[in-house]
């Protein structure tokens, strides 16, 4: 059968943890090297991935072609502006061509609806780079860096502060499958979709919804947010006018414990989601989040091909 990533739970709880450990290994494995050096085992020799974009990219993009190359294996870019995708050719068929070109897709897009039609149709594996409804390979990025700044994620509280976007939606599937706890402080009308909501708690996530941004962040081991806009989304002065409560400050993360983590997906826009004595201090880790994309796209990628 064809493994596909569309969303965490395609992984499971275990699947999840050995795309975890094995993301772990081999970033510890190559330590020194330079990010074009193909890993010794080159476990995707002669595996070819086909990345659809129609949103732009800067990490999903590079990440996903520095991981296949380091797996031993190459990629085609695709853009909807420059492919047939563009001009109206439909999702199914583009699935059924790519699948007799490549060995996998990775597509970045909006609806969620058609990156389930991609997998439906593809016979070979397909993965979500990210769409409007989860992204769940940045969650992978994400659990990687908080284990290795020497956090268990069972019983671990994240704090997220703002929009109830994609990104929030993997972080409350991911506490469902790995049991930690997740408070959203999301101002009324942005709260995190309740279907993601609900499966995370049925799985024994204690996942809580407040108002009030010191009530989510207080005793947090971990702050998330992310962008209050996304890319083609109306009504920003709205929408920013409010999220402004839920700045992630210096005074915010008093608030959060002292060893507490600070995390962001990016880009960030600085002086709204978060200051810049935040993105850049202590406590922050968005560099080290950042590389770690590439270490999680590389065992997605593997785990789809049935290699972990």
């Amino acid at each position: 059968m064809t493994r596909h990533f569309l969303n965490l739970s395609d992984a499971g709880a275990d699947g999840l943890a050995a795309i975890i450990n094995d993301a772990m290994a081999r970033k510890e494995a190559r330590a020194g090297w330079p990010k074009g050096k193909i890993d010794a085992d080159a476990p995707l020799d002669g595996r070819v991935l086909a990345m659809v974009f129609e949103k732009n990219s800067t990490r999903t993009r590079t990440s996903f072609d520095v991981g296949i190359r380091q797996l031993g294996g190459s990629s085609v870019i695709l853009d909807g502006s420059s492919s047939q995708l563009g001009r109206g050719e439909s999702i199914a068929d583009t699935a059924r061509v790519l699948s007799r070109m490549a060995d996998a897709i990775m597509i970045r897009t909006n609806d969620h609806a058609k990156i389930e039609e991609m997998a439906h149709y593809a016979s070979i594996p397909v993965i979500n780079g990210l769409t409007d409804a989860s992204h769940p390979c940045q969650i992978v990025a994400d659990l990687e860096t908080v284990i290795e700044h020497g956090k268990a994620l069972p019983g671990l509280d994240v704090a997220w502060l703002g929009d109830g976007n994609n990104v929030l939606s993997s972080i409350i599937e991911a506490a469902g499958l790995l049991r930690f706890n997740v408070r959203c402080g999301c101002p009324e009308g942005y709260d995190p979709d309740p279907a993601f909501v609900a499966a995370a708690r049925e799985r024994g996530a204690r996942i809580e919804i407040v108002r009030d941004a010191a009530d989510a962040a207080r005793g947090a081991d971990v702050i998330v947010t992310d962008t209050w806009v996304s890319m083609g989304q109306d009504h920003a002065e709205a929408k920013i006018a409010a999220m402004m409560p839920y700045q992630v400050n210096e005074a915010l993360m008093a608030h959060a414990k002292a060893d507490a983590l600070f995390l962001h997906c990016l880009p960030a826009h600085r002086g709204e989601e978060a200051t810049d004595a935040v993105l850049d201090g202590p406590q922050s880790a968005i560099w080290d989040e950042a590389e770690n994309r590439i270490h999680a796209q590389k065992s997605v990628m593997l785990w789809c091909f049935g290699l972990i």
